[in-house]
């Protein structure tokens, strides 16, 4: 997450441009309007670049009003706005120091915030996967290793099985539980080439179970995948289902092994 109280390192400099505010609004108007629309010229390219100014300061606070919003803060506009201009006009309504201790009390009620939204979402997905799993235990032909690896043959090959030290070539497609598609090799049409002892506990295990030439579905647990580790495409705790296809095995030299 931003932090807040750096938009305020960012006012020194973009401040300049929000004198011209009234002014631009005509403009900006032709700025989003569609791109039939007549273009925009500036007298001089000092003008030019007051506006991009403008337009860029409004982007970024947007961008942290809107995030803000989704954690349940709710920042006025027209506050933001007035803040501006009063600052410009040399009449802002709190002190260098109050706007500080403001915007610090501000950044703690975010974190907080941010904080609890992301143990409410990876409660969710611990949920999510343990009721996932237990359905898909119902599935004829599934199998559960002894680490809680669930895995399903789609098709069976009948080449070697590599070894966790081996370097493995596969084509996988990597979805959540919902069916949301994180990562595909498919879509990139380029097959992934790996040390099998590199990648998430699974995967590991997993395709050590394949033939060379087999096709599996696993579902793994979070604890076999990233945990509690959370990033915007997997969130944290999260059960990952994986398509997986074992191409090839490679030898030291990179010969196929199998």
């Amino acid at each position: 997450m931003k932090s807040v109280f750096k938009m305020s390192l960012l006012a020194a400099t973009v401040a300049l441009a929000v004198g011209c505010q009234e002014e631009a609004k005509d403009e900006t108007a032709k700025v989003e309007a569609p791109v039939a629309a007549e273009a925009v010229t500036f007298a001089t390219e000092d003008d030019k670049a007051a506006y991009a100014i403008g337009a860029s300061l409004a982007q970024y606070l947007k961008a942290n009003l809107d995030q803000q919003e989704e954690l349940g803060l709710s920042l006025s506009n027209d506050l933001v706005l007035q803040g501006v201009q009063d600052a410009f006009a040399d009449k802002s309504k709190l002190t260098e120091e109050e706007a500080q201790l403001a915007l610090q009390a501000l950044d703690q009620r975010v974190a907080q915030l941010a904080q609890e939204k992301a143990q409410e979402k990876a409660a969710e997905a611990v949920k999510a996967g343990e009721d996932f799993r237990a359905q898909f235990a119902k599935t004829e032909g599934v199998n559960t290793t002894d680490s809680g690896l669930m895995y399903l043959v789609e098709t069976m090959g009948e080449g070697n099985k590599p070894a966790a030290e081996d370097t493995v070539v596969v084509h996988y497609k990597g979805t959540l539980t919902d069916g949301t598609q994180f990562d595909s090799s498919y879509d990139r049409n380029q097959p992934a080439t790996f040390p099998l002892n590199r990648v998430i506990p699974g995967w590991t295990e997993g395709v050590q179970l394949m033939p060379v030439g087999s096709k599996f579905k696993f579902v793994i647990p979070p604890e076999l995948a990233y945990g509690s580790q959370d990033t915007p495409a997997i969130p944290a705790n999260s059960t990952l289902v994986f398509e997986v296809e074992l191409l090839e095995i490679k030898g030291e030299a990179g010969e196929a092994k199998g």
